[in-house]
């Protein structure tokens, strides 16, 4: 099973206090993270401040742009590589310019990007963005996922859809990986059927073992209505870690970070059918052979990859010191399985 960072490209105030890292620290964490042996980090996207954010802190917080931050990690590193949990594509209308830029990260970075795109869990960020712009944001997914494929594999590409238009596009270069991996986000019975449909992996959050085998189940029989082998398909949850001497000091200091705030908050939206357990329980909350076992069940139930793993944590030392002890006392535990 393969082991990743969550990098905090656009956490400031959700997971993380505000402020919380610079674009040095940033570089550190992958570099960190890529001597330690992680598979990979992946950075999420955000454009604009959420109002429950907004209320809780005065100052803004920095969202910085996951593509563009990819490139310096690029040049920072030689193996490590990276991915976007989540790419919003709703919220990026060219979706030639994405693709281009995209492409020409894969092409800079020697083939080391993977792309993970969702539907984003505020909707009020896609309406500040586009305020008259009707859409559904699921479906633009499902035509953007299209259309990248397109981008990606045609030498001239045309396309007329409801939300993405184009007309003999030659863009090269192409991606330097001949199938750069694509992972659909989320959560629900959509984002399952969007994987098996056309994704090479399903990136959900947060996932209880029982329910992660459950829609794992589901996600292969929809893979193979549709034609597709689906051991080929990463299933590759995301959760919050937090690893101390006891499990009770673990969950105590979980329940004071800013993380545990930020998984109320999607209660509401991404997080809404997870139910009554607990946020520490499902997650990687504990000492370290909770967390092993933990893993194991995870890896058990589906998972073949732990992506994205968010320490909660409110300052960098912690963060680099959490990776470090995860590295040695839980990762070679859960690598080998």
């Amino acid at each position: 099973m393969k082991i990743s960072v969550g990098l905090p490209t656009g956490m400031e105030g959700l997971m993380y206090p505000v402020p919380f890292s610079t674009p040095k620290d940033i570089v550190d964490i992958a570099v960190h993270a890529e001597r330690l042996g992680y598979h990979s980090v992946w950075g999420n996207d955000h454009m604009t401040t959420q109002h429950y954010v907004r209320e809780e802190f005065s100052t803004p917080p920095n969202y910085w742009e996951p593509l563009i931050t990819y490139g310096f990690i690029a040049a920072a590193t030689k193996k490590l590589r990276m991915g976007t949990g989540m790419l919003v594509l709703p919220m990026r209308r060219d979706i030639v310019v994405t693709a281009k830029q995209i492409a020409t990260l894969d092409q800079f970075s020697g083939g080391r990007l993977e792309i993970g795109i969702g539907v984003g869990a505020y909707r009020e960020e896609f309406e500040a963005l586009q305020p008259h712009f009707k859409a559904h944001r699921g479906n633009m997914v499902d035509e953007g996922l299209q259309a990248l494929r397109q981008l990606f594999t045609e030498r001239s590409a045309s396309h007329e859809g409801e939300y993405y238009q184009y007309r003999d596009v030659e863009m090269f270069p192409k991606p330097l990986q001949k199938q750069l991996p694509l992972y659909l986000g989320g959560n629900n019975k959509n984002a399952i059927l969007r994987a098996a449909k056309a994704g090479d992996g399903w990136m959900p959050a947060c996932v209880e073992a029982t329910k992660l085998r459950e829609s794992t189940n589901m996600l292969h029989d929809l893979a193979s209505k549709e034609g597709r082998d689906p051991s080929v398909l990463e299933v590759a949850p995301q959760y919050i870690v937090y690893l101390g001497k006891t499990r009770e000091q673990a969950v105590a200091k979980f329940k004071q970070s800013q993380m545990y705030n930020h998984l109320v908050s999607l209660s509401k939206s991404t997080l809404k059918d997870q139910g009554a357990v607990a946020h520490g329980d499902i997650n990687l909350v504990g000492d370290a052979q909770h967390i092993i076992d933990l893993g194991l069940k995870l890896r058990a139930a589906g998972a073949t990859h732990l992506l994205g793993l968010y320490f909660a944590v409110n300052t960098m030392p912690e963060l680099l010191d959490q990776m470090q002890m995860f590295a040695e006392e839980v990762m070679p535990h859960l690598v080998k399985a």
